[in-house]
């Protein structure tokens, strides 16, 4: 029989309870690994879904990584530019709520309405927006139900779709309305606030040579400021642009980048703005943490080994007494140590599949992930072994005619 399934077999308490205690430390390092790529997916999620290939924006590193404002005619002036096929407006902003006596973040994404209803989001349940207001489109993980109504700034909206893993690049659901839905969302005031500024705005014409020679001008200033001329209409985040086939992408960033009021990236420069900006820290801290982890876990299992080891020590010198090569004894504790990797890996990966959907956090696990760290669990467990490995070569065969 085997020397390694024997003394296993001989003391099962023990190493069940040492195998369940290194797989629990796995999945940690397996859960570290998943929340570190589940980070980078949702940081860049919606920057590659959206479907655009240049975005226009503010001379800043909007919209995504900050705030970003652009006048919505920029769409017309997009369009203009010889090799645009599409120019879609774009609104991006996080709003907090209660619904139900607990608090509720949502990632507010406008949808350039009519051209963009949100087709080729991925649905669950529902449908896309249908009609110019007062619909929305819903992530799960949102909690939102279908058909269930929210109140937003002075309007209530109906959740008419639901999606699943749309995330937003600080982990909330993302929620999609039309784009003149999301502006009022964005810029809803109290109103008592809208009556002092409109208040504000009729002293100001007063007290101005036009208002002194032209009274009726004052009346404007009770008007929505969408119906003064001198006031411009609510700006958006940024402009999507898309290409005809065939044509230079460099070349049509090169006609907008001239342009001195905005600046222009490709989906490819957003991404890496993200990974670079909002989500650099948090991902350089969970990368830190996994590598920690899987130090701690090899000390750990080095040390649980030699615990073993320093068990059998008269048994090895037995062993060594009665002739037993070197070989035989050194088998014994590397596959013990494989045994106890492998069998605790097995652990964290059934028990994670289990938990890690729960985690407030997307956890993504991939193949190449997994492979990789049970890879890295079998050098860890052939590298713990030394040390169990070379107190038991430096036992003496007489040791075990004094025990």
């Amino acid at each position: 029989m085997n020397l390694a399934v024997r003394d296993i077999r001989h003391n099962f308490g023990r190493f069940a309870l040492t195998t369940v205690g290194v797989g629990m430390l796995l999945m940690i390092v397996m859960g570290m690994g998943g929340i570190y790529r589940g980070i980078i997916e949702d940081a860049t999620l919606l920057a590659d879904r959206i479907g655009a290939e240049l975005f226009v924006q503010h001379n800043t590193r909007g919209p995504f990584a900050e705030v970003s404002r652009v006048p919505s005619n920029l769409v017309y002036r997009a369009l203009a530019v010889p090799g645009v096929v599409t120019a879609r407006e774009f609104v991006y902003h996080t709003i907090q709520r209660e619904r139900g006596g607990k608090p509720i973040r949502i990632a507010v994404v406008g949808l350039s309405w009519p051209t963009d209803k949100g087709e080729s989001l991925p649905f669950v349940a529902g449908r896309p927006l249908a009609q110019s207001h007062f619909e929305m489109i819903a992530d799960r993980s949102l909690g939102l139900q279908l058909g269930e109504s929210i109140n937003l700034g002075k309007e209530n909206y109906t959740v008419v779709g639901v999606t699943e893993d749309m995330i937003g690049t600080s982990g909330d659901g993302l929620a999609f309305f039309t784009i003149q839905d999301a502006l009022d969302i964005q810029f809803d005031v109290p109103g008592e606030a809208v009556r002092l500024e409109r208040e504000a705005r009729r002293v100001r014409g007063v007290q101005s040579d036009y208002g002194r020679k032209q009274p009726s001008l004052t009346d404007l200033a009770f008007a929505p400021p969408s119906e003064i001329p001198a006031l411009g209409p609510r700006q958006i985040a940024a402009v999507m642009v898309n290409i005809q086939p065939g044509t230079s992408q460099r070349s049509v960033a090169a006609i907008i980048d001239g342009w001195s009021d905005v600046s222009v990236y490709t989906a490819q420069e957003q991404r890496d703005l993200l990974l670079k900006g909002p989500v650099e820290k948090v991902r350089r801290q969970i990368g830190l943490f996994r590598v920690l982890l899987t130090i701690i876990a090899a000390i750990i299992m080095a040390l649980i080994l030699y615990t073993l080891t320093l068990d059998k020590l008269h048994d090895i010198a037995l062993l060594k007494l009665i002739g037993a090569p070197n070989s035989k004894i050194l088998g014994l504790i590397l596959q013990e140590a494989l045994l106890l990797g492998v069998v605790g890996f097995g652990i964290a990966y059934v028990v994670g599949m289990k938990i890690f959907p729960y985690f407030p956090r997307r956890v993504i696990l991939t193949d190449g992930d997994i492979a990789q760290l049970g890879v890295a669990v079998v050098i860890i467990s052939v590298l713990s072994s030394v040390l169990g490995i070379w107190k038991a070569m430096r036992v003496e065969p007489n040791e075990a005619l004094s025990g």
